[in-house]
């Protein structure tokens, strides 16, 4: 049961509505669905998104047990689920992305009617590279990177619903920079196909296809899913596929119970598939549905949202209100330019080093930058000043040593218990956890009593959240081969501290207090092969995207020469630095009031006459 309002001196006091702005009230409240609410960074997504389940769930216009929320990471899934017991929510609702989801109904599915349950590909490569390697070169050697590349190509192809045989027309038409000749992908994209099909295997893909497939063809199976899953709520809509949005539409069934949140202005996955036509048309897909825009920003300073929306408007493929900062003034963002790029890391580090000096943990500072390639410099340059610092997305939480430990001891468990529910394993799991104890201060005591590594510690806390995860997931008592199954779709985990290094991609969805936004030249910012209109836009709004992680302070760089494969090579600054840098002037020349419209400052940038370049600076 939810948090209920009560009354306070006289007063009904509602503790899921009171701190909301009238925008966000009325994106929880709202009666009307389908509904989407527009939401741009630091609006407060996540906050409408709870409240309105908790809201629904406390007013008895849904059941928690019937909710479905949708997240595209593990780790929104749970902190979506972390909040909603804050907010009084109980009884477990299930969260999860479209692939742990999906499997998870499949494996349901197939349990049910006594088959095996799919099989899934860890990765494409060990299927592909034969393929690949095979197709008319044979003189030529084929890096991992190359079958990466087509096998990037075929997950495309699959979001998008472009079979093989359309696959060189649709691919042509999206404009499409390929690996290798169109029809080349196209005849190893059918022979992936068909030796799937031969090895009784799927890949993550599949998950998605196979569940819509099911519901649409089984209607017992689709009646099932439909009456567990009545309230559907899709969080990043802007970033679903055609193929997540099949899925979508198979639950809903026809029915209306939609809730979606989503910023058009964040949309930067077209390249593998994303459309967020369906978040800018809603009513258009779903009619008689509302839009809902918020509007005000509650995460940075009005600085620093001053120069992340100066990128939208006329070129971004964006048109939307200006977003009203709420927070008081802070420090206007930098530009710099070095000499090259091991200047640009070690000025970095520096900046790194005095906001620690500062009072700012490592762990609340970023440096982002458009290639993985970037980060090598970055690394050393914090080695060498001693700066701790994690690389974003490198391990899966299943691949951690202490992790194996755990999975290897439930695996014996169950040869030793064929068959055991998973729900036993997850009782000792926790009875563990409340047995661990604390090492007695007296060294006399302490000899023969067992110390918990903290770090083992976690991953219990962690393992033991994941299989509430899949269990609420499963909808059953589940089995320990269905847990790993689901564990191995789990996204990379990012729980390490220290200062993170990260993409702009990787960034998304996250935030920092300062952040560095690196390599800023013609060829990173926009990158090279993005020439058609709509990739321009894209990386336009991706470097929206970059810019508006921070919250506090917000330093922006490029370098005049790079390194690259080994040649050093001059740079430009990228064609957005000039509004970037005019639109720190501006808010340095003056303050910046809470609430502030940014329309006068985009108009001011607009006519503004180019000052003389103050990039050497």
């Amino acid at each position: 049961m939810a948090v209920s309002a009560h009354r306070y001196r006289g007063a009904v006091r509602d503790p899921l509505l009171d701190d909301l702005d009238a925008r966000q009230r009325e994106a929880v409240t709202s009666p009307a669905r389908p509904l989407a609410v527009l939401a741009p960074a630091g609006s407060g997504k996540t906050r409408v998104l709870t409240r309105r389940i908790a809201y629904r769930i406390r007013e008895g216009d849904a059941s928690a047990r019937h909710v479905l929320a949708v997240t595209f990471t593990r780790k929104a899934a749970g902190e979506l689920v972390e909040r909603l017991g804050v907010l009084g929510v109980r009884e477990h609702v299930t969260a999860g992305t479209f692939h742990a989801l999906a499997l998870a109904q499949l494996r349901r599915r197939a349990a049910e009617a006594g088959r095996e349950p799919p099989t899934v590909l860890a990765s494409k490569a060990k299927l592909l590279g034969p393929l690949v390697r095979g197709r008319g070169h044979p003189a030529r050697r084929t890096s991992r990177a190359e079958i990466a590349d087509i096998a990037a190509e075929i997950e495309w192809a699959k979001a998008r619903l472009v079979p093989p045989d359309r696959f060189a027309e649709q691919a042509s038409a999206a404009g499409r920079r390929l690996p290798r000749p169109a029809d080349e992908i196209a005849e190893v994209f059918a022979r992936y196909e068909l030796e799937k099909r031969r090895h009784r295997c799927c890949d993550f893909d599949d998950l998605l296809a196979w569940s819509a497939d099911a519901i649409e063809r089984d209607e017992q199976f689709a009646a099932a899913q439909r009456w567990r899953f009545r309230h559907l709520f899709v969080d990043e809509f802007q970033d679903a596929t055609p193929l997540q949005l099949r899925l979508v539409d198979a639950w809903l069934g026809g029915r209306d119970d939609l809730f979606v949140v989503g910023d058009v202005a964040q949309s930067i996955y077209a390249f593998a598939g994303a459309d967020a036509t369906p978040l800018a048309e809603f009513a258009t897909r779903y009619p008689g549905a509302t839009t809902i825009a918020l509007e005000r920003n509650y995460r940075s300073t009005p600085q620093v949202v001053a120069v992340a929306e100066c990128l939208l408007g006329p070129g971004s493929g964006i048109e939307r209100e200006p977003v009203q900062a709420v927070r008081p003034g802070g420090d206007a963002p930098s530009v710099v330019a070095y000499d090259d790029d091991d200047a640009e890391a070690a000025g970095v580090a520096q900046g790194l080093w005095r906001a620690y000096a500062d009072g700012v943990a490592w762990e609340a500072m970023a440096v982002l930058f458009r290639t993985n390639a970037q980060s090598g410099a970055f690394e050393a340059a914090c080695a060498r000043r001693g700066i701790p610092c994690r690389v974003t997305g490198e391990q899966r939480f299943a691949d951690r040593a202490g992790v194996h430990t755990l999975l290897a001891r439930l695996r014996a468990a169950e040869r030793a218990a064929p068959g055991r529910p998973f729900t036993d394993h997850l009782a000792d799991l926790a009875a563990e956890i409340d047995d661990d104890e604390s090492p007695p201060d007296d060294p006399e005591e302490r000899a023969g009593v067992r110390v918990v590594d903290p770090a083992e510690r976690d991953h219990r806390d962690t393992l033991l959240r994941l299989g509430r995860e899949y269990l609420a997931a499963d909808g059953g008592p589940g089995s320990l081969g269905g847990f790993l199954a689901w564990l191995a779709v789990v996204p990379p985990d990012t729980d390490a501290g220290g200062v993170e290094l990260a993409t702009f991609h990787r960034a998304k969805g996250l935030e920092w207090r300062v952040v560095f936004v690196t390599g800023l030249e013609q060829g990173l910012v926009p990158i090279a092969w993005a020439g058609a209109p709509a990739a321009l836009a894209e990386e336009r709004r991706l470097l929206h995207v970059a810019l508006s992680r921070a919250t506090d302070a917000l330093h922006c760089s490029w370098a005049r020469a790079r390194t690259v494969r080994g040649r050093r090579a001059t740079r430009a600054p990228s064609p957005w630095l000039e509004p970037l840098e005019l639109a720190a002037q501006r808010v340095a020349s003056r303050p910046v009031r809470p609430h502030e419209g940014l329309d006068e400052l985009r108009a001011t940038l607009r006519a503004a006459r180019p000052p003389q370049p103050r990039r050497g600076r």
